[in-house]
């Protein structure tokens, strides 16, 4: 295997471990419950902006969380394609602007959730009500949060994910 295969698998799965401890520690301070759900995980859906290895990290570590934090099958799925889309969106958006890519992650979750919500937990409640709460939730996550990381984010580990 090529050292920069390698290093790429190295970077998804490390993305895709850190994506599954934040959702445990949203969990654990059951930040993912309730009205407006913000799950601290989602923040890493700007690391596309610093490396493609983050897109299939974040995938996995969404199947993953979703799958050991009792998610319904169908959920994993469309859940984990949501941050797929996103991660995607994010990856190509943020080539014009670091501060349009939270942009992606946030629709591709304010459209596909709010259905998981309605049709496959069967949610008391009409989809743009789900629409707007997960809306609200994802903007906190993925773009008060996530912009806040690529603020903190020391050049040097920047230039490392690159």
């Amino acid at each position: 295997m090529k050292k920069s295969k390698a290093l790429f698998i190295t970077k998804a799965a490390v993305i895709a471990a850190l994506y599954v401890v934040l959702t445990g520690v949203s969990a654990m301070f059951h930040l993912d419950c309730g009205i407006i759900q913000l799950r601290l995980s989602e923040a890493l859906t700007i690391l596309p902006l610093f490396t493609p290895a983050a897109i299939p990290g974040l995938f996995f570590g969404c199947a993953l969380s979703n799958f050991l934090y009792g998610a319904l099958p169908l959920d994993v799925l469309l859940g984990s394609v949501a941050t797929l889309i996103g991660a995607f969106g994010t990856y190509y958006i943020g080539r014009v602007s670091k501060y349009l890519a939270p942009i992606p992650p946030i629709l591709a979750n304010t459209i596909i959730v709010p259905l998981v919500l309605k049709y496959v937990y069967c949610f008391e409640g009409g989809i743009p009500y789900f629409a707007l709460t997960v809306f609200i939730g994802e903007l906190l996550s993925c773009g008060v949060l996530g912009l806040l990381l690529v603020k903190a984010m020391p050049k040097h580990l920047k230039e490392q994910l690159k």
